[in-house]
């Protein structure tokens, strides 16, 4: 039974939970809000009910199951190995079932999905951002302007007024590629953070590796799959199966850990119950590989080509690609092989820095809460930049250093590379 399509798809997963309590040592949102409803357990018995026909759903039980960052932290420290964003998701898809998509939902989703429509809303948004946005005096980033949905403290990266996939060519040639890959950009690094784009193809060009960023590629799904909006997530999943399948190339590049675990876990519950489709998805996610971990793995990176950075640094560990993907060590070898940086590690560094997408946007000052945490552990270590290694991530670190009045340069761990073979 597929996950996304009954609910009774997590009963055997519900039914490993033994009701411990390890969870509450390790979830960001029980943490500050001690309550049992906001935590792994409370949540999965909230979901037991539902299957049960205990409670109605309604505007209140879906805020409860809103409650969730889908960090993985839960599963991770979970004695029995219970995957609760799994549970989280297919109760989420189940209440959109039920209830529907908010009208203002369904509009958002709909641009996420159609790339030409995103790509007209956002050339539009980075010509006209100086009116409604005021740029930051120090850290990159704008405030708005006026009250329109977004708190006026918030900073929000600047849009390009050219994407990156406008910007660079479909295929990037080297002489002799010792292998070809394709680069799934994302939407953040498409569209805001366009400089970690590039800094990503020149480090792969840097090291002989032939580049394909398809043009037709679009959002990967995520924010519409961890709304719940699962049939939209599965077009979205299938379109990327059909796009990548046509490619020739050793691997698929991600440089988001929410991407290349949307890739490589979520499209194959997405498309479970469709085998053709799924037998593609699992070729695709047989591809797909985070940056850090392809310079580090599949090939031999030219460390001759590396000149001095100085600069004292630590780094976030994003929630999807350690804990996601499973790449951990990857960045930080990358870090420690580049001359002239001071590498400090940070306490609880893999700790969720509270963004996760769109939850920052609808619990701005519980995200905000959550990553106070973050910002001390920054401060301890008297760092003079801040390195990670997701654009998301990368967003709610800004805005939080802004908040906590913290200014220090946050860089994805590409662009530090890239500052490396620069200064050869």
């Amino acid at each position: 039974m597929a996950l996304y399509t009954s609910l009774e798809a997590v009963k055997d997963e519900i039914a490993k939970c033994m009701k411990c309590g390890n969870c509450q040592a390790v979830c960001p949102i029980y943490l500050e809000e001690r309550i049992e409803g906001t935590v792994a357990r409370g949540k999965i018995k909230l979901v037991e009910t539902l299957l049960d026909n205990k409670l109605e759903v309604n505007e209140e039980y879906a805020k409860k199951l809103d409650l969730c960052l889908t960090c993985k932290a839960c599963s991770v420290n979970c004695p029995c190995g219970v995957q609760v964003d799994k549970i989280i998701l297919g109760a989420r898809a189940e209440i959109a079932r039920r209830k529907g998509i908010s009208p203002i939902k369904k509009l958002i989703f709909k641009g996420l999905e159609n790339q030409k429509l995103l790509n007209v809303g956002a050339k539009a948004g980075g010509f006209f951002q100086g009116i409604v946005f005021k740029k930051h005096k120090t850290l990159s980033g704008a405030h708005p302007r006026f009250p329109f949905g977004l708190d006026l403290r918030r900073i929000i990266p600047n849009l390009a007024t050219t994407p990156l996939r406008d910007k660079l060519p479909e295929v990037n040639k080297v002489k002799n590629p010792v292998k070809k890959v394709a680069f799934f950009t994302g939407c953040t690094m498409n569209y805001a953070y366009i400089d970690v784009g590039e800094a990503l193809v020149n480090v792969l060009l840097k090291n002989n590796i032939e580049v394909i960023i398809p043009k037709n590629q679009h959002c990967c799904g995520t924010p519409i799959l961890t709304s719940g909006d699962a049939e939209t997530a599965t077009k979205m999943a299938k379109s990327h199966i059909d796009i990548f399948s046509a490619l020739d190339v050793d691997k698929i590049i991600t440089g988001c850990g929410s991407c290349g675990m949307t890739f490589n876990k979520n499209y194959l519950d997405l498309l479970e119950a469709e085998p053709e489709y799924y037998e593609k998805a699992k070729k695709i996610a047989a591809k797909v590989i985070d940056i850090s971990d392809f310079l580090m793995t599949e090939i031999d990176i030219d460390k001759s080509k590396l000149g001095k950075v100085d600069m004292k640094v630590t780094y976030h560990d994003p929630c999807h690609l350690n804990r996601g993907m499973g790449v951990k060590n990857p960045p930080r070898e990358i870090i420690k092989s580049i001359p002239g940086i001071d590498f400090i590690e940070m306490k609880n560094a893999d700790r969720c820095c509270g963004g996760a997408g769109s939850f920052t946007l609808s619990h701005y000052e519980l995200s905000m809460n959550i990553h106070k945490h973050k910002v001390d552990s920054i401060k301890d270590t008297k760092a003079e930049a801040v390195i990670t290694a997701c654009p998301a991530c990368m967003m709610q670190i800004t805005d939080g250093m802004n908040r906590f009045e913290l200014e220090l340069p946050i860089y994805h761990i590409i662009q530090l590379l890239d500052m490396s073979y620069k200064a050869k």
